[in-house]
């Protein structure tokens, strides 16, 4: 039994540092899910388990940040009040000192290495800085127990030797009551207590002057008790003998109440002070403590290991890249036309399309360029618009009123007449086109004219030239 007369019992250092190392083994490897041993309140019996309340595997980075805090070894020690003192006060300020661990807490998460101290069978409070004082009042007469315990940033309590302290002293007077026995088996609950957001949930314990399951199960004969413990829940139990964090899943939401209990090999309670303890918490899911997201993996490593170290820099976060900035205009999605759709297949009349605006394609209205326009309008020279040529609308007369034309057969003296399709310009010689035209149609003064109309009822003689050859020849005539 630790604490106990070890020549008495025969023990030797090297069975201890056995035990020891068997223990730690025994508490590292209970990481994935496992049955609870279930008994009812009041038994020993094993029950059926037929409630919520399971044990789930730790949470992956809380593995992990602990291997950065295993080197650690803390040692605490209560420097105030004294042992045995007896205070003429309701009131005590009590002082510790912490080895071999950094006590701290991380600015951004609020979380890191610390100190619980528990004053008698009440929750613990947390204390971040080992120089710090704190004071407990309003303390009933009598004698009472201050605990401490070195535990890590998600409260998890250290297991060597030397990270637990305790001191009992007495306020105006002494009582039996809140004086645990240094020489048995001790049981302090850690956790859990307080409000939690997220599941599952650590319970913790420490234990001191309980014998190693090795040396107790050594011999069936000796008066060395053999420990476990019974956790109730809400009023379903489970025992198990393992001194290390167990996580718990099921809880409902709401009101939860915990009781942790020390037993021997016999189902039956050591009796000694604090070794019954119930705490009260709360869950509530969906919590955003950081806890609660440590506990959902809702954190990355690099960005919580401060928690664990304190000259921890955590990587600076990555520049954000510069929005890029978008020069094309959003547009419809493309549209696949078929270039040769039938009208009908569109639901439209073929009479109403045009055959200069294809089926399918809208057309668009030319852009107006004002600079472009303008210098195109002084460049290019304006044309007389043209005359159009208006043809009489013979569809709407009666067919009595339209008569054909009879062709005019040309008489004998029209018929001697040159007319120009008998002109042959290659038999022209040079400077001899004047008398040609004399010769193949006389011109006639208007005096003339005048009398050969009074001669007769024949009409004078006319050119038989067309008017525009005849235009076209009088800068020659001259």
């Amino acid at each position: 039994m630790i604490g106990l007369d070890r020549q008495r019992k025969g023990w030797s250092i090297a069975s201890l540092l056995f035990g020891l190392g068997l223990l730690v083994l025994l508490g590292l490897g209970g990481c994935g899910d496992r049955a609870l041993t279930v008994s009812r309140v009041g038994g020993d019996a094993p029950a059926s388990l037929t409630r919520a309340i399971a044990e789930a595997a730790p949470p992956e980075i809380f593995q992990e940040l602990r291997r950065d805090l295993d080197r650690y070894q803390p040692q605490v020690t209560l420097l105030s009040p004294r042992p045995g003192e007896v205070i003429p006060d309701d009131r005590v300020t009590v002082k510790f000192r912490v080895n071999d661990l950094p006590l701290y807490k991380e600015a951004t998460l609020g979380l890191g290495p610390h100190v619980h101290l528990f004053l008698d069978d009440q929750p613990s409070q947390s204390v971040y800085d080992a120089n710090q004082t704190l004071v407990f009042q309003g303390l009933s007469p009598g004698t009472h127990t201050i605990r401490a315990i070195a535990v890590r940033p998600w409260d998890e309590a250290f297991k060597n030797e030397g990270a637990f302290a305790q001191v009992t002293f007495h306020s105006y007077t002494k009582t039996p009551k809140n004086n645990p026995d240094p020489a048995k088996p001790l049981l302090t609950y850690n956790d859990p207590q307080g409000r939690y957001g997220a599941e599952p949930i650590m319970l913790d314990f420490f234990l001191t002057n309980v014998p190693l399951h090795l040396i107790a199960q050594e011999r069936s004969d000796d008066d060395i008790k053999d420990w476990r413990i019974r956790c109730t829940v809400n009023g379903e139990s489970f025992i198990f003998d393992e001194w290390q964090p167990i996580y718990l899943k099921g809880l409902k939401p709401g009101k939860n109440w915990v009781q942790l209990e020390l037993l021997d090999e016999d189902g039956l309670p050591f009796d000694n002070a604090f070794n019954n303890t119930v705490r009260l918490i709360t869950y509530e899911p969906g919590g955003a403590d950081p806890l609660a997201q440590l506990v959902r993996g809702e954190l990355a490593i690099a960005h919580v290991r401060g928690i664990v170290d304190p000259t921890y820099v955590p990587p600076a976060p990555e520049p954000e890249p510069e929005p890029e900035l978008e020069l094309e205009l959003e547009r419809e999605p493309d549209l696949e036309i078929d270039p040769s759709p039938s009208p009908e297949s569109a639901g439209m009349d073929s009479e109403e399309l045009s055959p200069a605006q294809p089926f399918g394609v809208e057309a668009l209205p030319p852009t107006e360029n004002p600079i472009t326009d303008a210098k195109t309008a002084e460049e290019t020279p304006e044309e007389p618009p043209a005359e159009e040529e208006i043809l009489p609308d013979l569809g709407n007369l009666e067919p009595s009123l339209v008569q054909p034309i009879e062709p005019i057969e040309p008489s004998e003296a029209d018929a001697a007449v040159a007319t120009p399709s008998d002109f042959n310009p290659e038999a022209v010689e040079p400077g001899s086109l004047p008398e040609i035209l004399d010769a193949a149609a006389p011109m006639q003064t208007p005096a003339e004219l005048e009398e050969a109309a009074g001669e007769g009822d024949r009409p004078p003689a006319q050119s038989n030239a067309p008017a525009s050859f005849e235009n076209d020849l009088q800068p020659s005539l001259g």
